[in-house]
């Protein structure tokens, strides 16, 4: 009993401080993004920030680097706590990133600032490794359903992003408490949730001939998922590759991006991009947005800079699937909102909670053919995602043996 107890009140203070320091990041972030929008010089000094956040990690925040990688090979392999430091970084270079015209997510801050907070514990009350990991798990809910407004998605995310086969029905308790009392607490803190749920209203019946189509969508969302992946890692390696002194990184990588937004004339592609999210669920867009959403944050993550990558992952999913509306024949908003998640499933391998978060974020309305395109997008997105330390996942397509096999064909 005592020990119900005292996990009880962990997770409760667990879920108040993620949830905390998400409100403050999400106040925070709002502005950033107004005041860009208003003053869109300021993105010319992008390579300045670059070098603010670049030489910020390399004098102090060697230790945090890795982001939510350093959380996954925690988590496997317990061996020294997170340091704080980690929670501030984050949220400053973020910040930073978003203020000055970088494209970048939310998601990656929070859970980042939730394991970060978590791991505390660990230290205070002498924990175990198995009971490390727990708290882990809980802070990686907290951040996760106070920024997206998800609780029960965040519950599964926690054990699927970090292992799946770690599901214990004695974790799911304080996991879930921690994402509740971080969602609540968020919104105590009075921030306001993008919502969702008014957009598909309707869906087609459910026949043979509607399942091909979903399962189609939610192939071609898989290699977007993959495509968006491996942009991640190849812009990653190419900087690092070319430029040994990493603060000098996102100097280069935020020139480029600067020269690249005034030369197209909108900054409809950097920042988290909801304006056109939303957009997709209602109108027709250019086919190629979420192509460009795609470079645009690979070459800013890739760069250096700071932030998630599921908010892009939602944007590129949400345009994909506007842009299969030119020859699906499902409704526009189904689409989009069947690429809003199954991409992200795809790219971080968490099928489970994407479905879930689709049920939550939309309703159950379109739920089967949600279901359909996240597990088809999760088989078909490759067996490496965004998170390279995630264990490797089994029963998907391995498109680089596919590529391997084309090569010594056509040679």
């Amino acid at each position: 009993m005592k020990m119900l107890a005292r996990w009880l009140l962990v997770s409760v203070l667990v879920g108040i401080g993620g949830g905390a320091a998400s409100a403050i990041f999400l106040h925070a972030l709002h502005w950033a993004t107004d005041y860009r929008e208003d003053n869109v010089w300021i993105i010319l000094f992008l390579p300045l920030a670059g070098l603010l956040i670049g030489w910020g990690y390399y004098k102090y925040g060697k230790s945090v680097v890795r982001g939510n990688n350093q959380i996954i090979e925690e988590y496997q392999e317990p061996k020294k706590i997170i340091p704080f430091r980690m929670a501030p970084m984050v949220l400053l270079g973020t910040i930073i990133t978003h203020l000055f015209g970088g494209s970048a997510g939310r998601e990656g801050t929070a859970i980042q600032m939730g394991a970060a907070i978590a791991d505390r514990f660990t230290k205070w009350l002498k924990m175990s490794n198995v009971d490390r990991r727990l708290l882990l798990m809980m802070g990686t809910s907290a951040g996760f359903a106070s920024v997206f407004g998800t609780p029960w998605a965040a519950t599964i995310f926690a054990f699927e992003v970090l292992r799946l086969d770690s599901f214990r029905w004695k974790r799911l308790i304080p996991i879930m408490i921690a994402a509740f009392v971080g969602d609540w607490t968020c919104m105590a803190l009075q921030v306001h949730h993008t919502m969702y749920d008014m957009y598909i209203v309707s869906t087609p019946v459910f026949t043979m001939q509607n399942i091909f189509w979903a399962a189609l969508a939610g192939v071609i969302f898989g290699f977007g998922a993959f495509t968006f992946s491996q942009s991640n890692h190849l812009f990653g390696s190419l900087f690092g590759n070319y430029f040994r002194y990493s603060p000098l990184r996102p100097v280069v990588g935020g020139a480029v991006l600067a020269v690249v937004v005034f030369a197209i004339g909108t900054t409809k592609y950097i920042g988290l991009g909801i304006p056109i999210i939303e957009e997709a669920f209602q109108n027709k867009l250019p086919a190629y947005d979420f192509l460009v959403k795609t470079l645009f944050t690979a070459f800013t993550l890739g760069a250096g800079f700071k932030g998630g990558e599921v908010t892009p992952l939602f944007f590129v999913g949400a345009t994909l699937g506007n842009a299969l509306a030119y020859f699906v024949p499902l409704p526009l908003a189904l689409l989009a909102g069947m690429g809003f998640v199954a991409v992200f499933a795809g790219a971080t391998n968490t099928p489970l909670a994407c479905t879930v978060m689709g049920l939550e974020l939309f309703g159950l309305t379109g739920g089967i053919y949600i279901i359909i395109a996240c597990v088809f997008a999760y088989i078909f997105s490759g067996p490496k995602g965004i998170y390279i330390a995630q264990p490797k996942q089994y029963f998907k397509v391995p498109y680089d043996d596919i590529f391997k096999k084309m090569y010594k064909q056509s040679s």
